[in-house]
């Protein structure tokens, strides 16, 4: 009985291990959206530059890019390089979400890096951020003519994930 007994620990540890060593092969950007599959969440708010309002409606249509950043994201700035490019191929519109920001430093940062952005959402207290599942910034929703999710990213886009992931989905 006492052999049984002490075989429950080293079972319970072994389970342990298991589920800490699986984990240790799986891409931590690739965060599940319950999202995918459905309509983008119905917002209205103003843009950061025009200073005219947008809602949900405006962005159906079209495949497009959501990028969600802001001024005081430093991963922001390593993918913006990548988002001025995507603009540059003309492949598919990018909006932004500028995230609960300042929107004096966040005109200030697109004047001095460039501007990717087809318009920008502004999220001032993270409100439609919320809605759509926001982690933290940057994060990128790729939504298709129906306004659905159908590719969510958290963290910076690069080259080779814009070539390998996004673009092969825009061609779908």
């Amino acid at each position: 009985m006492r052999y049984k007994l002490s075989i429950l620990p080293l079972l319970a540890l072994i389970t342990i291990f298991y589920f800490l060593y699986s984990g240790l092969n799986e891409d931590p950007t690739l965060i599940p959206s319950p999202l995918i599959g459905k309509k983008i969440p119905q917002f209205y708010s103003t843009t950061l530059l025009e200073q005219k309002f947008i809602s949900n409606e405006d962005l159906i249509g079209r495949p497009f890019i959501l990028n969600v950043w802001a001024s005081w994201c430093y991963a922001c700035t390593l993918e913006h390089n990548n988002l001025l490019e995507i603009y540059r191929k003309n492949t598919i519109p990018i909006y932004g979400l500028n995230y609960k920001d300042d929107m004096d430093s966040a005109k200030e940062w697109l004047n001095s890096k460039g501007n990717p952005y087809k318009r920008i959402i502004v999220d001032k207290d993270g409100n439609i951020g919320i809605d759509f599942g926001v982690y933290g910034a940057p994060e990128t929703f790729l939504v298709n003519n129906d306004g659905l999710i159908i590719h969510k990213h958290v963290g910076p886009i690069d080259e080779n994930y814009y070539n390998k992931i996004i673009l092969p989905l825009i061609e779908k």
